[in-house]
């Protein structure tokens, strides 16, 4: 099917995640012919700067972070010959003239009028203001040929949220609203429907039956990386907890939808959202932990405190660590407890998913069968690597019943070959498509804030007495260890050679 004329603007387009992350996803679409015929990509940015210099600026980032910089010598000119830059204040009304008066000769040039998409690639407290002046120069008029794109953070918590998307119903549609979770166009992401939904042997299990527990870990290695100005109004919580980790674990908790329709998939993913048990007040400090890093070493290399970080206030309150326990309260999940947690400066960068089920009865087999007995256990790995893990239990060569717990994988790379889209290619081809589907709706915005807002209230109102309490290179404060340990239960890592560990 012929895809439809498409200008691409990206407001911010001189910045970091332009560079680094939105050209070359769309370089990689354009080698795999996953852009329109008649495309082109404006670039947006305050600096004056030429076509020539934006070009050779974006290569850059090409050469450094495309998974296909290897065809960059004969493809690059072909790519970039459909890409300009424009100088814009984006909060003076004569630059959306400006714009305006290109969209339309563009149109005439190729004969049809265009879809047009404007990417907001810029600080979150400018997009209410850009969204209005789209709106007033009616860029965005027709619903079916106008897209605008939102990068997180979206609010600042309930109120803020809340305020933005009224902002918005006002001037749009919600069909052309796509706020942007790049967690959520990852491969391992996007599996786990297929592996519940596509698999009659699993989706039977996936209930309270037979799990015990769920956990969810978001860890990364690197500090705030000079983002104090950011972090500070952030955190943790905001961060990491209110999108990504929530909207994964609506992944693995949300009912069977009916068909793949957009509106579908979001639907059930709300239900779950609804279903999460909002803590009282006065039960957070059991149900959620917070944490700050403090100065260390990592790999050989002195860590900066994040309180001595740039920007960051000397006896800053704000987390760089959160874990929390929520209960999904619907039949399917009853009394079953999702763990999750996130920090800066942990001890390996990873996103992991584990399914823990219920331990099997081990009374037909003698003792020493039951020495190394392990409950079966599920786990999606999301990043830096992609596999699938079973853990199941097998029996020893040998004339004993001896069990030992045994690894099935399934894994990405071997599979299919080290060259997995980017996240931000599937999501930025959705967007062209007009698929919303990997994107948050209104209502999801606002019942994800729901879900942390009574842990972001006693945070604010009760001032943690131990910041800092974690060192670099660790997985965290103590308390986030007592959390799921006086559930009976420890959190999950891969072992470093992939193998299997006992627990």
């Amino acid at each position: 099917m012929e895809r439809q004329p498409t200008i691409l603007y990206i407001f911010g387009g001189s910045g970091d995640l332009t560079q680094r992350k939105l050209i070359p996803a769309l370089y990689n679409l354009f080698l795999d012919g996953y852009l329109p015929g008649k495309f082109s990509v404006v670039g947006v940015g305050r600096n004056d700067m030429s076509d020539t210099a934006y070009k050779a600026h974006l290569r850059k980032g090409v050469q450094k972070f495309s998974r296909r910089k290897d065809e960059m010598k004969k493809e690059w000119s072909r790519f970039s010959s459909h890409i300009d830059y424009e100088r814009h204040d984006l909060l003076n009304d004569k630059s959306y003239k400006s714009m305006a008066a290109a969209i339309k000769a563009q149109g005439e040039k190729w004969g049809e009028e265009p879809t047009v998409i404007f990417y907001l690639s810029v600080a979150p407290q400018l997009a209410p203001a850009i969204a209005k002046k789209l709106h007033a120069a009616k860029l965005c008029a027709n619903p079916k040929r106008s897209r605008i794109v939102f990068e997180k953070p979206f609010g600042h918590d309930l109120k803020s949220a809340t305020e933005l998307n009224i902002l918005l119903g006002r001037m749009f549609r919600e069909e052309q609203i796509y706020r942007i979770d790049h967690y959520l166009g990852k491969e391992t992401v996007q599996n786990i429907l297929a592996l519940r939904f596509a698999n009659a042997l699993f989706e039977p299990i996936w209930n309270s039956n037979y799990i015990d527990h769920v956990q969810i870990t978001a860890a990364e290695t690197v500090s705030i990386e000079g983002r104090g100005s950011y972090y500070e109004g952030s955190g943790a919580l905001r961060d990491m907890v209110q999108n990504h980790v929530l909207q994964m674990l609506c992944m693995i908790a949300m009912e069977a939808p009916i068909s793949f329709d957009a509106d579908e998939i979001r639907n059930k993913k709300l239900d779950v959202l609804h279903a999460i048990r909002k803590w009282r007040p006065e039960d957070v400090h059991q149900e959620a932990v917070r944490g700050q890093y403090s100065a260390g070493w990592m790999e050989g290399k002195a860590v900066k405190g994040y309180r001595q970080e740039t920007n960051v206030a000397p006896d800053s309150k704000v987390e760089t660590f959160a874990a929390a326990r929520f209960y999904v309260d619907n039949w399917r999940w009853k009394d079953v407890p999702f763990y999750v947690r996130t920090g800066k400066c942990l001890n390996e960068k990873t996103t992991l998913i584990t399914i823990q089920f219920k331990p099997a009865p081990d009374y037909a087999f003698p003792d020493e069968a039951t020495h190394t007995w392990r409950s079966n256990r599920l786990m999606l790995s999301i990043a830096p690597k992609m596999d699938i893990r079973l853990r199941f239990q097998a029996k020893q060569p040998g004339p004993h019943m001896s069990l030992q717990p045994v690894d099935m994988v399934f894994n990405y790379s071997s599979a299919y070959g080290d060259n997995d889209p980017e996240a931000y290619e599937t999501l930025l081809e959705d967007v062209i498509e007009g698929n919303p589907t990997l994107f948050m709706r209104a209502d999801q915005v606002e019942a994800a804030w729901k879900v942390i807002a009574p842990i972001m209230e006693v945070w604010q109102t009760r001032p943690p007495v131990d910041f800092p309490n974690y060192t670099p290179g660790s997985w965290g404060p103590e308390d986030a260890e007592a959390l799921i340990a006086k559930d009976g239960h420890h959190w999950v890592t891969l072992p470093e050679n992939r193998g299997e560990q006992g627990g």
